[in-house]
């Protein structure tokens, strides 16, 4: 049975809270056992399972702080979104191997979701626009 929207809502902002307050266990906890994580030009490529995923929240989290996510669209089709977004924060690491220096970081998001029938997300596809971060910390 399809996810409604309201559901699938739920269920990628209480993802985005979690990832808003460094909760490696919360992040984890709305992933499918076998979660398909992709972050677009990783250099390990697309990850299976949660605890393959760890590493990457592990990361980010240390990298990157005071996150906050703004949706400007979200698309909707049988259990997926597609969700556009503007993360904001501060860069006190090394987020995509640049020196962050704890300067303001601003830049868009675009996710793919898919959701499992019983509402975890089992593929996370993640866009991000490495320009903008680039311009910023470069």
């Amino acid at each position: 049975m399809a996810m409604t929207r309201e559901q699938m809502d739920r269920k990628i902002d209480e993802h985005f809270s979690f990832e808003a307050t460094d909760n490696v266990e919360g992040v984890l906890s709305t992933l499918a056992d076998d979660v398909e994580h992709d972050i677009v030009g990783s250099p390990t490529g697309p990850t299976h399972g949660r605890a393959a995923a760890r590493p990457f929240y592990e990361s980010m989290f240390a990298d990157l702080s005071e996150s906050s996510v703004r949706c400007v669209k979200r698309l909707y089709g049988d259990n997926f979104l597609v969700d556009e977004s503007i993360w904001s924060g501060r860069a006190p690491g090394k987020p995509f191997g640049l020196d962050g220096k704890n300067r303001p970081l601003e830049f868009r998001l675009l996710h793919i979701v898919e959701f499992t029938d019983n509402g975890d997300i089992k593929r996370e596809n993640v866009w991000l626009d490495f320009a903008a971060i680039l311009n910023q910390l470069q």
